[in-house]
């Protein structure tokens, strides 16, 4: 059955990719980000498909004024996948809290906006599918994610309270949980490339899971990489500590190599 979808973040990287692996399917997508250009290409190449919604999701009337424009065109949307979001890494010799604020405020915020916004929409579909974007490295402490693992740990625990709360209505919550997607984000990530995804391959992998009858609660990948996380994550808190501390010296002495 093909669906109205708004998706925001769809300018770049695995936003982009599940764009058009969405559009290929036959899918109506409203398409949110502040880079029009993608947007617009998009639309060109699927003119019946796109609604083009852009606008910055960090400012509270841009999101109304999105809601309200697919609200107009389509009336409803039966699947919203909230993906816009951003990652700058702490160095806590130089603590910055504005760069925790930027992170929460792009993440966890902007993104509450846009659940206000899609609520009102979903809840005039017949089959209303609410989806958001977190991320598997927040299930464990990691060096320099302070700001991004704080986010999407926030991100996930609305989501999951939300699910709860959205079931008496009916509306379906789904977690996204990628590891190392290849944006730019993340070229300077040191873990190994078999645990790495491109954004096509983990676009097609997202896609294919939305379609399923009974919706998953979480779409997590790869793996190999969650499940070591989540292994990891049940180690003593001095062991984690321990590990992190070795995963930070390979890191810097990597950097000093290259």
């Amino acid at each position: 059955m093909k669906r109205r979808i708004w998706l925001t973040g769809a300018s770049s990287g695995m936003g982009l990719a599940l764009a058009e692996e969405l559009l290929n399917a036959g899918h109506r997508v409203a398409l949110t980000a502040r880079n029009v250009q993608p947007l617009e290409a998009l639309d060109q190449r699927f003119p019946r498909q796109v609604l083009l919604a852009p606008g910055d999701i960090s400012e509270p009337n841009d999101v109304t004024a999105i809601g309200e424009r697919i609200g107009q065109v389509w009336g409803a949307v039966d699947t919203v996948i909230l993906n816009a979001g951003t990652c700058e890494y702490i160095d806590a010799s130089r603590f910055d809290a504005r760069t925790v604020e930027r992170v929460v405020k792009t993440n966890l915020i902007a993104t509450s906006y846009c659940i206000q916004e899609a609520l009102i929409l979903l809840r005039l579909s017949e089959a209303p599918h609410l989806v958001g974007v977190a991320s598997s490295l927040a299930l464990l402490p990691l060096a320099r994610s302070e700001a991004y693992g704080a986010s999407k740990a926030g991100l996930r625990y609305l989501l999951q309270s939300l699910r709860i709360d959205l079931a008496r209505e009916g509306i379906d919550v789904t977690i996204i949980s990628p590891g190392v997607i290849d944006t730019q984000h993340t070229q300077t990530s040191h873990f190994p490339m078999s645990m790495r995804w491109s954004a096509p391959k983990a676009a097609r992998y997202i896609a294919s899971r939305l379609v399923k009858k009974r919706r998953p609660l979480e779409i997590a990948f790869p793996l190999p990489l969650v499940l070591t996380l989540k292994l990891l994550a049940l180690l003593p808190e001095r062991v984690q500590l321990t590990l992190g501390k070795r995963m930070m010296r390979d890191a810097d002495e990597g950097e000093r190599a290259s």
